[in-house]
């Protein structure tokens, strides 16, 4: 079933913008004006999203999120506030909204990303998040991270964007012991620093203005199950110095509080960076680094696993049909060559994307290159054994890839990375390209 997305704002230039952001996905769009008329669709008709505005003319977006999530089965809900107003929005939160979005947006990739989260569409390797390969260094990988899953150790999840390292993480949290305890995910590039501390350990009421209420923060909210941060090399600096207190003493001091208090959550941390390049760039601790890399699973990017596309490709098929409402269809022999031979710098979220083209555009029982995008062909090289490619040296290339895929846009290259804007901006200004 294709999800259906609510956008609430009075401001109609800004309403637009969300509504075309969003519709690049595979969306049903409705709009309302205000929180009274959000109301009256909402009692029309089944919506997934509620995506309001919090300051409104009349019903806002706090008390428009209350009278949702009284309902009996809710939709999920996400507040659009203004960077002053952010204590309101996380009193939503404390209703039971899903997130707040900081105005003006961060990036368009921003609340797209959220948007794919809140409604279940994780990076994964597949849209069931199974973890499907048949790779043998990829199933060697599995069974240690099985292994792992038996234990309370800190695992750390390395490997490019879109490999499936949430999807990964998942897995270990289902095996582990902790299966019944919640599994809270933070995606540490999406929290500005001036809220990094309120977000992890949470506030008391009268904390600061606007504190109307009491919030668990992160550390909190994971306990006796599993925390996985994901993109850690983008946790601030000063929050690093607290993960690391926190892993240490197995203690939190909410925002504004006086009084410790008792947290047990196992810690799962992913990055696509090369995190001993970030302690030498004097960005991230040595210290947290140990903490961190008890154990580590790298999941290889899709280009060295080229035994897992047909798999990846057939059971996206299935459920990517299943989400269309189309009818299935199979790759012909021209495709999956066409597949098989293509650099895929975004992993398998870009081979999910090639075969929701395919399924929409193909019309018979036969998915054929013609309706697949047209990829840039790859240089045969003979690889310099005695100086493997580092995983930076990977990124580099798979960026360069993706900016040629996307034709130099820089939003496009993102989205295909599944990084966000500001992301880009950080590892074009790192590795000098121009």
């Amino acid at each position: 079933m294709t999800p259906t997305i609510l956008v609430v704002d009075d401001d109609d230039a800004f309403r637009s913008l969300v509504i075309d952001i969003l519709s690049e996905g595979d969306y049903n769009l409705l709009e309302a004006c205000s929180g009274e008329a959000a109301l009256e669709v909402l009692s029309a008709q089944d919506v997934d999203l509620v995506l309001t505005d919090q300051q409104m003319p009349g019903m806002g977006g706090l008390e428009l999120a209350r009278r949702v999530l009284a309902a009996a089965d809710p939709p999920s809900v996400i507040l659009m506030t203004a960077f002053g107003t952010i204590p309101n929005a996380m009193e939503a939160v404390r209703l039971g909204a899903t997130d707040y979005l900081t105005k003006p947006l961060e990036s368009p990739a921003a609340l797209r990303t959220l948007v794919s989260r809140t409604l279940g569409e994780h990076e994964s390797s597949t849209e069931t998040g199974e973890f499907l390969t048949r790779d043998p260094s990829t199933l060697k990988m599995l069974t240690i991270a099985d292994r792992a899953a038996a234990t309370d150790a800190t695992v750390l999840i390395t490997g490019e964007s879109g490999t499936g390292k949430e999807v990964l993480a998942h897995r270990i949290h289902s095996r582990s012991n902790r299966s019944s305890g919640p599994f809270v995910a933070v995606n540490c590039a999406s929290i500005p620093e001036t809220l990094a501390e309120s977000e992890f350990f949470g506030h008391e009421k009268g904390a600061f203005t606007g504190a109307d209420a009491q919030r668990a923060g992160r550390f909190e909210q994971a306990n006796g199950g599993t925390l996985f941060l994901d993109e850690i090399g983008e946790l601030p600096e000063s929050m690093q110095a607290k993960l690391l207190r926190v892993l240490e003493d197995h203690t939190v001091e909410r925002v504004g509080g006086h009084r410790p208090i008792t947290v047990d959550f196992r810690l799962l941390a992913a990055t696509n960076r090369t995190l001993e390049d970030e302690v030498e760039a004097g960005r991230f601790r040595r210290d947290l680094l140990y903490r961190l890399d008890v154990i580590r699973l790298e999941i290889s990017p899709l280009s060295e696993r080229p035994s897992d596309i047909e798999l990846l490709a057939e059971s996206l098929i299935k459920s990517v049909a299943d989400r269309l409402g189309v009818p299935e269809r199979t790759l012909n022999p021209e495709a999956l060559d066409t597949l098989s031979t293509h650099s895929w710098p975004g992993n398998v979220r870009e081979l999910r994307n090639v075969i929701e083209r395919g399924l929409i555009l193909a019309q018979g029982k036969f998915i054929g290159p013609e309706h697949l995008p047209s990829f840039s062909p790859v240089t045969e090289t003979t690889p310099d054994l005695s100086s493997p490619l580092s995983l930076a040296d990977r990124e580099r290339q798979a960026i360069l890839e993706a900016l040629e895929q996307a034709k130099g846009h820089r939003e496009e290259a993102a989205q295909l990375l599944g990084i966000s804007v500001r992301t880009l901006y950080n590892r074009l200004k790192e590795y000098n390209i121009r």
